[in-house]
């Protein structure tokens, strides 16, 4: 069955969008983050059915899971999102030519983005409200991994499109078959963009195959460097949260690369992280410092392998180097150019840290949690982009809008 009356139905959707005043769309959106807390329990009994078929164990089933507290957070998020000021017409360049031509450079949105995502119901409310309030369409195609879930919120936002005099096909959830998700990367004619949510897998899949252009997000392989001036308090703690706030998540912490005069200090950075019972992967010298500082059955030799892996999981690879080029140059080999950071209480380190690491966020003394458009101030995010042209870092309403030139005559015809 193919997809493309549905993309049709959603270009349609994107032209009579352009002409909704942007108080009508706060105002839904609003709405929708109550209509959102009143269908908690819909929305969990839903996202149960998906949990069911996923062993726990898996690193995706903390995706997967939404919680009372998720869905009150991502209600908050779309509350955020809804009075943020619109980017929407706003006038980049203004000038008026010689021969009396008025040109405009004005922001407008891009009109239909597919986003491609695996086992994240929390991105569906996200998407759909950073698109609205950028005056896009969104397109899903969400993994059956989380298809109950997808369903249930695609439900609750329809309800509210419907109630509001909106055009459903604003949003539109694909099927979950392979075959949906090759009809929707060739639709050049229907889709603006596509932005692919998930491993590097996929990632890979969507670039590979997609006649529209793509960016890339999601992939993070995230280093902390702590420097020979890092201070070890500091220090222990943002390990910590960067490794286990999370570990499912794309700015958790992969790898501790540690300079080797401040070995002596890596019991006491990695000992928190014990109580979470993360596994560390260390090389020699960081291993030797650790047999007998670190609980035995979490502490194993670090194999070529465990450097440049995404764990998403409680796990920690330990480099040690002997000086700040050779940390940046292991970070710039096995870096995905997500989120890196450096410990140390020396400014000029800092800057040339934050300088010369090639990453979409580079942080200095602070945890890679951080990189997330709600805590940079977005209202929400549509991913991390870890690409160069057009979007880099946390994507929101601003890097889901592009401009047209705007030319107002009266008469004129060239020469």
């Amino acid at each position: 069955m193919t997809i493309l009356p549905q993309l049709e139905k959603a270009v349609s959707a994107a032209r009579a969008l352009a002409l909704i005043p942007p108080e009508k769309i706060e105002e839904l959106l609003l709405a929708l983050s109550d209509e959102t807390i009143r269908e908690i329990p819909f929305i969990l009994t839903e996202n149960q059915k998906d949990l069911e078929r996923m062993d726990p164990a898996d690193p995706v089933y903390d995706r997967l899971q939404l919680t009372e507290e998720r869905i009150s957070s991502i209600a908050q998020d779309i509350r955020n999102v809804a009075v943020l000021p619109s980017p929407l017409g706003k006038i980049l360049e203004e000038k008026e030519r010689p021969n009396g031509l008025l040109i405009k450079k004005v922001i407008v949105p891009f009109g239909v983005i597919g986003i491609i995502y695996e086992a994240r119901p929390n991105v569906t409310f996200d998407v759909f409200s950073l698109c609205l309030k950028s005056g896009n369409c969104c397109v899903l195609k969400g993994g059956s991994d989380a298809i109950h879930s997808n369903t249930a919120i695609l439900c609750v936002i329809r309800n509210v499109l419907k109630k509001h005099h909106l055009p459903a096909d604003v949003v539109t959830l694909l099927p979950a078959g392979r075959d949906e998700t090759r009809e929707m990367l060739q639709a050049r004619a229907f889709i603006d963009l596509v932005i692919p949510r998930g491993s590097q897998k996929l990632i890979d899949f969507v670039r590979e195959n997609s006649t529209i252009p793509v960016i890339e997000t999601g992939a993070g392989i995230c280093h902390t460097y702590f420097d020979r001036e890092g201070d070890a308090g500091k220090g222990s703690e943002i390990i910590f949260n960067a490794k286990t706030r999370r570990p499912s998540v794309c700015n958790a912490l992969d790898c501790l690369v540690i300079h080797s005069s401040r070995l002596v200090d890596l019991p006491r950075l990695t000992g928190p992280l014990a109580r979470k019972e993360v596994i560390l992967f260390a090389d020699e010298a960081a291993r030797s410092v650790l047999t007998g500082n670190y609980p035995g059955h979490l502490l194993f030799p670090a194999t070529p392998e465990s450097f440049g892996t995404e764990f998403l999981s409680l796990k920690l690879a330990v480099k040690t180097v002997n000086s700040l080029n050779e940390a940046l140059d292991h970070i710039s080999r096995y870096s995905s150019r997500h989120s890196e950071a450096i410990i140390t209480e020396n400014k000029e380190t800092a800057y040339q840290f934050t300088r010369q690491v090639d990453a979409a966020v580079v942080y200095a003394n602070a945890s890679t949690a951080f990189t997330d458009g709600a805590q940079f101030g977005l209202g929400a995010e549509i991913g991390i982009s870890t690409q160069k042209l057009h979007a880099r870092g946390p994507m929101a309403l601003e890097e889901l809008t592009t401009y047209k030139w705007i030319v107002t005559g009266n008469g004129q015809t060239r020469p």
